[in-house]
């Protein structure tokens, strides 16, 4: 893909009893690193599906997406520009299908947790954060901004 056009992905944050349910991922790095449920869009597919998707394919979490976060623009290091809509959801039953094979393990984190994770570089971007203190400062939107044929 040419890198100046966005990869268009979706994150959702998902929150109990003060957790927020994160993957931990294995990059190829030294460490690896831990982002909400997220991933690309699929050809054909709407951005609450995709949502849905990766949370099944990530955690084998059933999750109900109840708000829109908003979009999220963020340009990595290697000059890719991702534009990431946010969702934020309850978790309603663990399935108990398969991950992915890119996740390392599944973990429910605090927010000192996170916080910490971020002061040692161990989020996938600045966005993690952004997303969580997004839904703990209550900035949500209703669903149907999203318009989708």
């Amino acid at each position: 893909m040419n890198p100046w056009h966005p990869h268009v992905t979706v994150a959702c944050v998902v929150e109990r009893a003060n957790c927020f349910l994160m993957v931990e991922e294995d990059r190829g790095g030294p460490h690896t690193l831990f982002n909400q449920p997220a991933g690309h869009l699929e050809p054909g597919e709407r951005l609450r599906d995709a949502a849905l998707r990766e949370l099944r394919e990530e955690t084998a979490w059933q999750v109900g997406i109840t708000d829109y976060l908003g979009l999220y623009v963020y340009q990595a290091q290697d000059g890719k520009t991702f534009h990431s809509h946010g969702f934020f959801g309850m978790a309603l039953a663990h399935l108990g299908n398969d991950l992915d094979p890119a996740i390392h393990a599944v973990h429910w984190l605090t927010l000192e947790q996170l916080e910490g994770l971020e002061h040692q570089g161990r989020l996938r971007s600045p966005l993690v954060m952004r997303r969580i203190r997004d839904v703990l400062a209550g900035k949500f939107f209703p669903m149907d901004v999203i318009h989708e044929r």
